[in-house]
């Protein structure tokens, strides 16, 4: 079944391996993608790989430039846009006497300064459409804390609470507002910890492994598809049972 048939759906961080995964998913059920990253020749690597994919290379610390590139991303959809998945971000970490404040302002810019106005911009245009979903990824670690990840666990927690600001004001636009809480997923993040870290992680995992990428893009599918149009102002936890909220 085609969920999001002929839907026009910008995605960021579309270059890494949970980007990757949410882009196969919303193609094979019908969307139409525009793939947005840093990585250029990850970008090629996808348009090449699907159709109905356009791509456009943005670097979320300018911020200044996120209302034109909604401009341009939904420009290169047709002019359209019926759903943001705001998957872009990163971590700088270390221990809070440690951080500076370069590390501590770099993570909130990219992770939640560009989401915000990202949404804000994209929900201009759904406005005018009368309906529109955005699916905005956080973090387990938003929930928990972690240990130096005081800017990143930051950022994401903050997220959460924005989401739920937006999706109290535009809720009677029929704009749905809600967000991914990710445990942690096999990606080339995740493969750069310590061995032992990792498996004292897995130890802690109900489920016993790490998930897959897959697992959050199936999340993904829900939450931009009509089958979640009661649903607003939520954090779906994919987590293999590690965070019980």
């Amino acid at each position: 079944m085609k969920n999001l048939e002929n839907k026009n759906i910008i995605v960021t961080g579309a270059s890494g391996g949970i980007g990757n995964s949410i882009v196969k998913n919303l193609i094979d059920n019908g969307a139409n993608i525009l793939a947005s990253g840093t990585k250029v020749e990850k970008l090629d690597e996808l348009k090449s790989s699907f159709e109905n994919i356009k791509t456009l290379r943005f670097d979320m610390t300018e911020t200044d430039k996120i209302e034109e590139f909604i401009e341009n991303a939904s420009s290169k959809l047709g002019g359209n846009l019926d759903c943001l998945i705001n998957n872009a971000g990163v971590t700088k970490d270390n221990l809070a006497i440690r951080m500076s404040l370069d590390e501590w302002k770099k993570v909130i810019d990219i992770n939640l300064t560009s989401t915000f106005l990202l949404s804000k911009f994209a929900i201009k245009k759904m406005l005018k459409n009368k309906s529109g979903k955005i699916v905005n990824i956080t973090s387990v670690v938003a929930h928990t804390g972690n240990l130096g990840q005081a800017n990143y666990t930051a950022s994401k927690a903050g997220i959460v609470a924005m989401s739920k600001s937006l999706a109290i004001e535009y809720a009677k636009k029929n704009i749905n507002i809600n967000c991914i809480s990710p445990g942690f997923i096999k990606t080339s993040m995740t493969e750069r910890i310590d061995q032992k870290y990792k498996e004292i992680i897995v130890s802690k995992i109900p489920s016993g492994k790490l998930g897959d990428p897959d697992d959050i893009a199936n999340a993904v599918l829900f939450l931009a598809s009509n089958q979640s149009d009661y649903i607003n102002g939520e954090t779906l936890h994919v987590n293999g049972g590690l965070y019980m909220a």
